[in-house]
């Protein structure tokens, strides 16, 4: 389950397209933080992708990838050309592919790969959806199953691409747009494959969905929830508003991650069936020679902070790669403990920290703009990750003994995942 959202120029308070999303995926499937250099490879060079081998491109950009561990594909990425692509997992009514071949973090990965425009990204997603097929499971303990919807932009424009087995639809977006676990383009389409186009116009959304597994995942909710928040701040969304709808929990005033009646935009893992939670959140502010892209690298938006990165500056302290062994020298697994100590009690824990966030990224922000006109961004963006740092430990450090307020059940399935991934509290 995922949330993704495109604004273009038009409805953003700077002047440039901003992206954003969340990457739901299970609670200790950590994701990768990664710089993939360009290539440039000789006549039928073979790429391995997670399942298949295909001829890899003449030429590929330089990526910064945000990648599930054991993938070669990536939950969203963005080139130094300005692209950048997230993708969603859609249910159709007829049941996803089994067999092995793309699965939608591959496609990601190619669309930034070799696309130079989101025009590009596009095309190179629909030719090899087209060749190769989408297949093969994408779970991690769980098996899972589907296929897959993307947004694709870049400085001047997005798209929204929306796919069943190898058929396709897509549309240009308009203004702005969000797009989660549910199909969502309709009668406007500005492209559709052959086999799925009709003499007349038809609402395709409607025709491919599966209701039971949009019930379950609440895709159609969590995107209009997403449209709303976006309807509400436009025409003057900022990089700060994007961070903010990637951290909404609704409007429900005792929400707590174990007690929700439907998955919010900030997902949260608990007992029963709702075993995924956000592991991973970008935002791209898009603009020609003042590209920035913000990233987690960390779960739960709403307990990490967003930190920079720009093509051509110095390649932040990554670290090393987690796997789904716990690891206190990746940094998805040094902020996972404090995500998960917070959990016994975590309204007032989110409470306790939320401001100190809020005003840390706008200083981050703040130092960018500063930097941009100075010339000077590798030293700007080497502090805030070494500030990101020191807060989230400092956070860790003044946690009260946990008061555990939440159900013996939720607890419970954290404590096995905690088993699970050798985390000791």
């Amino acid at each position: 389950m995922c949330d993704t959202l495109a604004s273009l120029a038009s409805s953003t308070a700077r002047g440039a397209v901003l992206f954003a999303k969340n990457s739901d995926r299970e609670r200790n499937e950590a994701q990768v933080l990664e710089l993939s250099p360009a290539r440039a490879n000789p006549p039928g060079t073979p790429l391995r992708l997670t399942y298949i081998t295909i001829p890899d491109a003449p030429h590929t950009y330089a990526c910064l990838l945000s990648r599930p561990f054991w993938m070669w594909g990536a939950e969203m990425g963005a080139n130094d050309q300005g692209v950048v692509v997230g993708n969603e997992a859609l249910h159709a009514r007829t049941p996803a592919q089994r067999k092995r071949a793309l699965i939608g973090m591959d496609l990601v990965r190619l669309g930034v790969e070799r696309g130079g425009t989101a025009r590009e990204a596009l095309d190179v997603i629909v030719d090899l959806l087209e060749r190769h097929g989408q297949g093969g499971d994408c779970g991690h303990l769980g098996r899972f199953f589907y296929n897959n919807g993307f947004i694709i932009a870049d400085p001047t424009e997005a798209y929204v691409l929306e796919t069943a087995g190898r058929s396709w639809v897509w549309e240009k977006v308009a203004s702005h747009r969000a797009l989660s676990n549910a199909y969502s383009i309709g009668a406007g389409h500005d492209g559709i494959s052959p086999d799925l186009a009709r003499p007349e116009r038809y609402d395709v959304a409607a025709s491919l969905i599966d209701e039971a597994r949009d019930a379950i995942s609440f895709g159609r909710g969590r995107c209009a929830r997403g449209q709303a928040l976006l309807d509400a701040a436009a025409p003057n969304l900022t990089p700060a508003a994007m961070m903010s709808i990637l951290r909404d929990h609704g409007d429900d005033p005792a929400w707590t991650p174990a007690n929700t009646s439907t998955r919010t935009l900030c997902m949260h893992a608990s007992h029963g069936p709702r075993r995924s939670q956000s592991v991973a959140s970008m935002v791209s502010e898009l603009a020609p020679g003042r590209t920035v892209h913000w990233v987690t690298g960390t779960s739960a938006p709403c307990t990490g902070l967003f930190k920079p990165f720009v093509f051509g500056a110095a390649t932040p302290p990554f670290g090393p790669a987690p796997t789904d062994q716990a690891d206190a020298a990746s940094r998805w697994w040094r902020h996972e403990r404090l995500h998960r100590a917070m959990l016994a009690d975590f309204t007032p824990a989110l409470a306790a920290i939320a401001p100190e966030r809020d005003a840390l990224e706008a200083r981050f922000r703040a130092r960018m703009d500063a930097a941009f006109a100075a010339g000077d961004l590798d030293a700007a963006i080497a502090r805030c990750w070494a500030e990101a740092d020191a807060a989230e430990a400092r956070w860790l450090a003044a946690l009260p003994p946990p008061v555990t307020r939440e159900p013996a059940g939720h607890l419970a399935s954290w404590a096995r995942l905690n088993h699970v991934a050798g985390l000791r509290p």
